[in-house]
């Protein structure tokens, strides 16, 4: 991760040199700037490392989301498959198999 910033725009905006006879003292503009390329050095790498995040927390999210429609796939094909899902289970298709052999045999018995 990039180091602590030297400056903020508060800083830079107060900042005031002294004037010599022939201008701004040269040794303050220097270290001042030399501050500012720093800074800029900084926000340049912590943007290379977030941009470089990014992509990967993108290529992840996709991988993810492919993953996901992949598994409700198969999960709706599972439903669709299989008659827990439905609402039958194995028990309540005996029972209802039970009362039409009843009716069958009791109308056929009738007859």
């Amino acid at each position: 991760m990039a180091g602590k910033l030297n400056l903020d725009p508060q800083t830079i905006v107060d900042k005031e040199f002294d004037v010599d006879f022939k201008g701004y003292n040269p040794d303050q503009v220097d270290h001042m700037l030399d501050l500012v390329i720093q800074d800029y050095q900084t926000y340049q790498d912590m943007i290379a490392e977030y941009s470089r995040r990014l992509s990967d927390l993108e290529r992840t999210n996709a991988s993810l989301r492919a993953k996901l429609i992949e598994l409700e796939g198969k999960a709706r094909a599972g439903q669709d498959a299989d008659p827990m899902f439905s609402g039958s289970s194995n028990i309540d298709i005996l029972k209802r198999l039970s009362r039409l052999e009843q009716k069958v045999f009791d109308e056929n018995g009738k007859r």
